[in-house]
């Protein structure tokens, strides 16, 4: 397993950039803008620490964040998303998002703190039970 980042939701990117960059120290690592999903999403890192990133997600409609959700998530990279879900699974965790697309899965932490599962390279082929698995609860 490897830690890939920390994440947390901004209402203005301009002002975010201006404290974690021009204020904190840190520098802009990539960027990706999703106009289907209508976000955008700034990775940053200190330097010469770019593999340990926060991740900017900002949400182009407008939502009030409560009960902690402007925090958002850790995220885990895993070599195989089904046999690591299926592990937490048997040991009694529950799989808020599973990887129906092979590629990503939530899981909540005992403090209730959002847990996001990556696949390592390429989503794994879809297969059953997961790619017909429903969501439970909140992620």
């Amino acid at each position: 397993m490897k830690y890939l980042h920390t994440m947390v939701r901004v209402a203005d990117v301009d002002e975010s950039l201006d404290f974690y960059c021009n204020k904190l120290g840190l520098k802009e690592v990539r960027r990706m803008v999703s106009e289907q999903g209508r976000f955008t999403l700034v990775y940053l890192a200190a330097p010469g620490d770019e593999d340990a990133q926060l991740e900017l997600t900002y949400n182009w409609d407008p939502e009030v964040y409560g009960g902690g959700r402007n925090f958002g998530h850790l995220a885990y990279e895993v070599d195989d998303i089904y046999e690591t879900c299926d592990r937490l699974m048997k040991a009694g965790v529950t799989i808020n998002r599973p990887p129906r697309d092979g590629w990503m899965a939530f899981i909540r932490s005992p403090d209730n703190i959002s847990i996001e599962l990556l696949q390592k390279g390429d989503p794994l082929p879809k297969q059953e039970p997961w790619a017909s698995m429903e969501n439970t609860g909140t992620w």
